[in-house]
């Protein structure tokens, strides 16, 4: 059995355009209701959810219905992490708050295999099928996407250098972490915040580079997609979720006479 391809890999390597959205109900059931509706790629995040090792294992599970390429975002550059979300198959892996290029570095190390990094060998686990997958540890590098997230000015301004490091597939600015940064915290979509981002993006662009990140509104998150970026979240199921019950609930209460 030969390991299978991982498509969000090979289409930001390609710049094709890939829509995301954030997912972060730490339930697979939740995740099985979004899994086939079509997004190119989806974020199962252990930062700011309450996931754990378990439930993230039961949504790669449901994400399997569908055909979104999920990324995985760890609570922090941890490689024992690490090593155990790839061993549960996630195809990809998100590094929040990356500062520097020693940073980004530990992060595609906690991914390789020695002797090019850290992560422990095992020979039977979920992401080779059990041992089934016989070119696992010879293809796996190729496959396994690695994306930094960068979160503070200092990151912004040291983007291309963290983006040089051999292993980084793409750069994900974190536009709410950033605005707090600088002093405009729960404003991730001022104009301050994008004229940091926006010269930063485009260099990394210029160098073939792919660039993403999570934005709420979706004519901007067209907008960043149609200006060069190459994968962009345009919302969450929280989001979705927590929307959806507040408009329907205000159209019933309109209508009341």
């Amino acid at each position: 059995m030969e390991l299978a391809s991982n498509p969000f890999a090979a289409a930001i390597r390609e710049g094709e355009k890939q829509i995301g959205l954030w997912i972060t109900l730490a339930n697979s059931y939740a995740a099985q209701a979004v899994a086939t509706a079509g997004y190119d790629w989806v974020l199962v995040d252990m930062e700011h959810s309450p996931n754990d090792l378990m439930s993230v294992l039961q949504q790669l599970q449901a994400f399997e219905s569908g055909n979104s390429s999920v990324v995985v975002r760890p609570v922090w550059n941890d490689s024992v992490l690490v090593k155990q979300l790839l061993d549960i198959g996630s195809p990809g892996l998100l590094f929040p708050m990356v500062q520097s290029v020693e940073e980004a570095e530990a992060a595609v190390a906690a991914t390789r295999y020695p002797p090019r990094g850290i992560r422990g060998v095992t020979s039977t686990s979920r992401a080779n099928k059990f041992g089934r997958v016989t070119d696992y540890f010879e293809r796996i590098e190729d496959e396994t996407v690695v994306i930094v997230q960068l979160e503070t000015r200092a990151a912004v301004e040291r983007a291309e250098q963290i983006a040089a490091v051999d292993g980084v597939d793409g750069v994900f600015f974190g536009p709410a972490d950033i605005a707090a940064d600088i002093g405009l915290l729960a404003q991730p979509l001022a104009p301050q915040v994008w004229d940091l981002i926006r010269p930063a993006a485009a260099a990394l662009m210029e160098k073939g580079t792919p660039v993403g990140t999570l934005v709420g509104d979706p004519e901007f998150a067209i907008s960043l997609l149609n200006d060069g970026f190459t994968f962009v979240a345009c919302g969450s199921d929280s989001g979705l979720l927590a929307r959806g019950a507040d408009a329907l609930l205000s159209r019933m209460r309109n209508g009341l006479v």
